[in-house]
């Protein structure tokens, strides 16, 4: 049986309240990051943040953004993700300097992790934590135990050129037929090993884990690379500098040059453009001064 490249796939235990997903990131990851130099440490570090996003998302009953957000002091400033409800993702990271062959854990000492919840509809919730563990599946386990209060294990990986991930997650006020179910099955996940999470198709690997178990897989949903940047967003960037700063800018050189951190797509703006800029903030504001 063939791997389901770029897929999340649902599952469920038949008789508990125990449900998860299994994601395979592959064009996904690589497209994300194509544009992005990064050090082997980080870029695995973001393709497991990305494999987390994209297990958690599906677990959630909301249309809108993910965003994780790794921040600390040292090197390494920040490593943050972003995926949509329809698992679209994009990626990108920020440090200083060489990090060469720094363990992870270290250069994230002092940090903390903020996870935001910004839905298409309603305002956005934002959970800040500290370091707690000394992987990102850990951390994130924490947090959902601690903050959500829902029983929530992962297993993640990432070898630079793909990325996945199995989740699993006990409902929370759902009947147990079977007391024990939770902390057998998790038993049996935690013998999953990575080369089993990179090259087992979904159906192989949930066979393998649970031999015993009554476990109902469900259809893929699709991930892809995807970069929300537009020139209408830099442009209301710019509008928040303000009229002056802009001005100010543009009087030392010819164009104002902004790349995106996400995709590297290039977005200039002249005096033409700027004027345009604010002459069109302008006129809506003279219309609701009229209304």
């Amino acid at each position: 049986m063939k791997i389901q490249l770029d897929a999340l796939q649902p599952f469920l235990f038949d008789q508990t309240p125990i449900r998860g997903n299994i994601v395979h990131l592959n064009n996904t990851f690589q497209l994300a990051l194509q544009h992005q130099t990064l050090p082997l440490t980080l870029k695995q570090a973001l393709g497991e943040m990305m494999a987390a996003s994209a297990l958690l998302s599906a677990t959630l009953k909301m249309e809108g953004v993910m965003v994780l957000q790794l921040q600390s002091k040292g090197a390494l400033k920040l490593l943050v993700v972003e995926c949509s409800s329809d698992l679209k993702i994009r990626a990108t990271a920020k440090w200083d300097g060489d990090i060469g062959d720094v363990l992870f854990i270290d250069l994230i000492k002092n940090g903390q992790f903020v996870i935001t919840l910004d839905p298409t509809e309603g305002e956005p919730y934002q959970g800040i934590v500290p370091i707690e563990g000394e992987t990102i599946a850990e951390m994130l386990q924490n947090y959902m135990l601690r903050s959500q209060q829902i029983d929530t294990s992962l297993w993640l990986d990432c070898d630079g050129k793909n990325a996945s991930g199995l989740l699993l997650q006990k409902l929370p006020n759902e009947a147990e037929h079977d007391a024990d179910a939770w902390n057998r099955i998790n038993i049996l996940a935690d013998t999953v090993t990575n080369d089993e999470l990179q090259n087992l198709a979904s159906e192989t690997l949930l066979t393998r884990l649970f031999s015993e178990e009554d476990v109902r897989l469900f259809e893929p949903k699709f991930t892809q690379f995807n970069c929300s940047c537009s020139k209408a967003k830099v442009g209301n960037m710019l509008r928040m500098l303000g009229q002056d700063e802009v001005n100010s800018i543009l009087k030392e050189r010819e164009n104002i040059e902004v790349n995106c951190d996400f995709c590297n797509k290039h977005y200039a703006f002249d005096k033409i453009d700027a004027t345009a800029l604010f002459a069109s903030e302008a006129a809506l504001i003279s219309s609701y001064s009229r209304h």
